[in-house]
């Protein structure tokens, strides 16, 4: 996978191995630190990319993010589309979950997802909220998934 920083700067390290480097840079600057992940997605013609953000905010101090773009030619059905978002964000939070732990912090897991029924993605809230909650994740829907649904957003071509 190939990650970048939000300045469009290549990160050359396996992705755990720069947020280890990261949080350690962090913690030695004194912040805390909490962490989101979420994933976007949009189809334009045939074509559907996905975007999948680490967000990382400082309490009071701002933030950053790493980011990892794919595209596929594979159609999808919005409730499938929906659940390959889940499914991308969980991959990374599972892989980067023991570094949250060793370092103890907070990480969730944001969703592009509606939570109100009168949006198509809403269907695949429940199947969602289960996947994410049944790995052990914190997990937020819209309106209050913005690693999702602002950071992840911003960052598809």
């Amino acid at each position: 996978m190939n990650w970048r920083k939000f300045n469009g700067e290549p990160i050359q390290l396996p992705i755990k191995d720069q947020v280890r480097k990261t949080i350690e840079a962090e913690i030695a600057n004194n912040n805390k630190l909490t962490v989101y992940i979420g994933t976007d997605s949009q189809v334009k013609q045939n074509i559907t990319e996905f975007a999948t953000v680490i967000v990382f905010l400082r309490e009071k101090s701002g933030g950053f993010m790493f980011m990892h773009n794919d595209k596929t030619s594979q159609q999808f059905h919005i409730k499938e589309r929906m659940l390959l978002e889940v499914s991308k964000s969980i991959e990374i939070a599972y892989e980067l979950c023991d570094l949250f732990i060793e370092y103890d912090i907070e990480m969730e897991v944001h969703a592009d997802i509606n939570t109100n029924a009168q949006f198509k993605s809403n269907d695949a809230l429940k199947d969602a909220m289960g996947y994410i909650m049944g790995m052990g994740f914190a997990f937020k829907a819209k309106p209050d998934a913005f690693a999702s649904s602002c950071c992840a957003d911003r960052v598809i071509h």
